[in-house]
């Protein structure tokens, strides 16, 4: 278990292309941190980087107390999970859990006839060391729950039963840290939400430091301490998932965490006597009290307006200073709740996540009240700043 401090790290490919760009963090020791982005944005290349699978083009790399960015990825003492499992098809699943720590064995030499007989205490060190590796194999699989596999072969496997049997390799290993490439990838929805469960119990029963890739950011809430939101090669925003989801830094985090997305309209701040609104074009919303003081600034200035789906809820025929006059297109049904997709003339796509007993019928006019104090201000443009 140990520290791992990226600082000012940067990865520039052939051709200028800037994977990664001045990224600096600090994952403490024993923590479960992810980092999560779209396709392309950086994440994968920096976990390459701190396992060593790639090359740093400027920057500094720490694990523990060393820096590593020349060691060796053998010797960085660090534990990988692809996405593809990565199982020798040839072997047991024990001889794929052992097989690491049968290449770093000291004394394997002398663990025959001849050892017994010339180099008596060697033989015992070596027969030790395969006690040893034994008994840390039998170990993780009892926390993964695949002891009665261990005489199988990958193919007579499911996927949810090779991905822990990559999970108990990198187990066996007792590493510095762990690091998951997108491990969940290649499972159906089912299983992968069973599997989220089971590392998140794995990591608070072995307690290491651990860095885990993904592109599904509902996978990236629901599993780590913090959560590290990249694009372009940049850190957008560290946090916990609370921060990041209630507090998100630009439009892009906002936008980017959250299952519908946020729904967002371009407008302006006008007064209206003592009162704050925010026009959207069709539809006047007044600001809570509570960004009133924060907001005064930017009336006249275009600004961006950031409603998640659980904020907008129908209003039937209350009155109300915060209702959008919207148009239904469809209302899609999930069980216990349902979205509806409608919009106005100048923003056509909206969300609004209703309970599934909500009556809201498709092609008809609604009226959507708005939680204007859940509500989000932020600078015109992709990025724009929250306000």
């Amino acid at each position: 278990m140990a520290e791992v401090e990226l600082s000012q790290v940067t990865k520039i490919y052939p051709g200028d292309v800037r994977a990664v760009d001045h990224v600096s963090l600090t994952i403490l020791d024993r923590e479960f941190i992810v980092l999560v982005g779209p396709s392309g944005c950086g994440k994968s290349t920096t976990l390459r980087m701190i396992a060593g699978l790639e090359d740093i083009t400027a920057g500094t790399i720490r694990i523990g107390e060393r820096i590593v960015n020349s060691v060796a990825p053998k010797d960085r003492d660090i534990a990988m999970v692809f996405q593809n499992y990565a199982l020798y098809p040839h072997m047991t699943v024990y001889k794929n859990m052992a097989f690491g720590l049968l290449l770093r064995r000291r004394y394997a030499a002398f663990n025959n006839p001849a050892g017994f007989i010339f180099a008596h205490g060697h033989w015992q060190k070596a027969r030790a060391e395969l006690q040893e590796i034994d008994r840390r194999v039998h170990e993780a699989a009892g926390i993964l729950g695949i002891e009665e596999l261990l005489h199988r072969r990958p193919k007579a496997l499911s996927g949810g039963q090779r991905q822990r049997v990559a999970v108990g390799r990198a187990i066996v290993r007792h590493p510095k840290a762990f690091l998951f490439d997108e491990p969940l990838s290649n499972l159906d929805a089912k299983l992968r939400i069973g599997m989220r469960a089971e590392l998140k119990r794995l990591h608070r029963q072995v307690q290491t430091t651990t860095v885990y890739v993904t592109h599904d950011q509902e996978e990236a809430m629901t599993l780590g301490d913090r959560v590290v939101v990249m694009k372009d090669g940049i850190i957008h925003q560290t946090g916990t998932p609370y921060d990041v989801y209630e507090h998100p830094a630009n439009r892009f985090v906002a936008g980017f965490v959250g299952t519908p997305p946020m729904n967002f309209f371009e407008g302006r701040l006008v007064r209206d006597g003592d009162r704050l609104l925010f026009d959207e074009g069709d539809n006047r919303l007044a600001v809570s009290p509570v960004h009133r003081e924060r907001l005064a600034a930017f009336v006249g200035r275009p600004i961006t307006l950031g409603i998640r789906p659980e904020a907008l809820s129908p209003a039937a025929d209350r009155p109300g200073d915060a209702i959008l006059n919207v148009q239904v297109s469809v209302v899609e049904p999930l069980g216990d709740r349902a979205d509806i997709y409608c919009g106005t003339p100048k923003h056509p796509h909206i969300v609004s996540r209703v309970d599934a007993r909500t009556r809201v019928a498709e092609g008809q006019p609604a009226r959507l009240a708005v939680d204007m104090a859940r509500a989000h201000f932020f600078e015109p443009g992709e990025h724009g700043r929250n306000l």
